[in-house]
């Protein structure tokens, strides 16, 4: 038996087949890589992919899948993969099995990492979690993908913990979309050098001054061996936003969609001047509460103005980030008015936390709700048509509407895939834009997403 945790890793990425894939790991992963196709494509219309266009191409919408214990896992593995199947010679020809095998070593190994910690559990304060997991996720991915060796698998898991790690005090910046994309090309990186006979420390997920220096309470454990194989995906799916922002303003905007019910009859406006003060009462989570945002990014990550805007419009949409929607006088006038409360009770775990609003009236009239799941929470999933409307939406505004549909068709129906090299030609385009067909081939940062 195994007595290296970083060792049982790289048997569980070298020793999975396709054998080991489950029909429910192969539906969730293949909605989870439609939904960050998706994404990935509306985000080549952004102001940071635009930026950072002449170093890396990277997307920014906030607008990704989320698990439990909180990370991003798509973003940082699905690129990469994507840039693979395209750039490796074609005498190899990858199936769309071979893609969703590597696809789910990759997001298997960051949902294990996160079990390693309870502080992993709650929402994050130190560390970013997909510029962590992300990065040995990527390396994991890749591994599995280039066929490498059990040895080089841990090498490359050991490398790869030398790029992981960015600081949450980059959180709602312009500079939160890079930690995907590095985690995406510096798990790369490692798997390639490990390839090239680059070395590490063979027990890096062992260790308090490894893996576990970005963590408290680190206390990994040995992986079971294959033959009790069981997929995280399996037990534990994953949120799909329905606007871009921060997961925990998802409960915001619903129990503040149902209190509008009763202020507001068909399409009238609300009446701010009646509106006296608005409660939150939420989990303590700081860099989601910021009373008076002035840019987009901002914006995504404050309780305070997906509350406002939602009692405003009814809803949350890609443009309600914009920054014209976020200096209406109204808004600013409605931010004045927000207060939060913290109950005791409500913790910031995406799998437990809650949201209460009130709306209190000047004439002392309260009206409140509460939203303890969201619609796209893992215990409230997307209809699969919901998720296709929103593939829909988020590619339409790079590709044709019949490259659309045959993307959807194929990604439906992955598992059927005899070359993936159909897949990656339809990415390349035709679109409307050189920048996102180059984005798409190259990826020198690979990332489609964006938090």
């Amino acid at each position: 038996m195994l007595k290296s945790v970083t060792e049982s890793f790289a048997r569980v990425i070298h020793g999975l087949t396709v054998g080991h894939l489950t029909d429910n790991v192969i539906q969730r992963s293949k909605r989870m890589i439609l939904d960050t196709l998706g994404v990935g494509f509306l985000g080549t219309s952004t102001e940071v992919f635009h930026k950072a266009s002449e170093y890396s191409k990277i997307h920014s919408m906030d607008f990704d899948d989320t698990w439990h214990p909180a990370t991003h896992p798509s973003g940082a593995v699905l690129p990469v993969l994507m840039a693979l199947a395209e750039a490796l010679p074609s005498s190899r020809t990858f199936s769309g099995l071979d893609l969703l095998l590597a696809f789910n070593v990759g997001i298997e190994v960051q949902g294990q990492l996160l079990h390693f910690s309870k502080e992993a559990s709650d929402i994050p304060k130190r560390f970013h979690p997909p510029s962590v997991v992300g990065t040995l996720g990527s390396a994991a991915a890749t591994s599995k993908f280039l066929g490498l060796s059990m040895t080089k698998c841990q090498e490359a898991l050991a490398i790869a913990v030398s790029h992981a790690g960015a600081p949450m005090a980059n959180a709602a910046t312009q500079t939160k979309p890079l930690h995907i994309g590095n985690a995406a090309r510096h798990g790369m990186e490692s798997a390639f050098l490990a390839m090239l006979g680059l070395q590490g420390n063979k027990q890096v997920l062992d260790m308090q001054t490894g893996f576990g220096a970005f963590y408290a309470n680190y206390s990994p454990q040995v992986l079971p061996n294959l033959d009790s194989h069981t997929w995280l995906l399996d037990q534990q799916d994953v949120a799909f936003k329905r606007f871009p922002a921060h997961l925990a303003t998802h409960w915001v905007a619903d129990a503040a969609a149902s209190v509008r019910k009763h202020l507001v009859t068909d399409r009238a406006l609300l009446p701010t001047d009646r509106v006296e003060r608005i409660v939150l009462r939420i989990p303590d989570v700081q860099y989601v509460n910021r009373p008076f945002p002035d840019s987009e990014h901002e914006a995504r990550h404050s309780f305070q103005y997906v509350a406002c805007t939602t009692l405003l419009d009814g809803g949350i949409t890609v443009p309600s980030f914009h920054k014209c929607q976020i200096d209406r006088p109204q808004v600013r006038e409605l931010l004045g008015k927000v207060e939060l409360e913290h109950p005791q009770d409500n913790l910031p775990s995406f799998n437990t936390l809650y949201c209460e609003v009130s709306v209190i009236l000047s004439d002392g009239a309260t009206f409140t709700e509460c939203s303890d799941t969201f619609y796209g929470h893992w215990r409230k999933p997307l209809s699969q048509e919901d998720l296709r409307e929103k593939f829909r939406a988020n590619a339409s505004s790079t590709l044709s509407y019949d490259t659309v549909e045959r993307l959807l068709k194929i990604v439906e129906n992955l598992e059927d895939l005899e070359d993936c090299s159909v897949l990656t030609t339809l990415l390349k385009g035709p679109s409307p834009s050189e920048m996102v067909s180059k984005s798409i081939q190259h990826l020198t940062i690979p990332s489609y997403n964006l938090s």
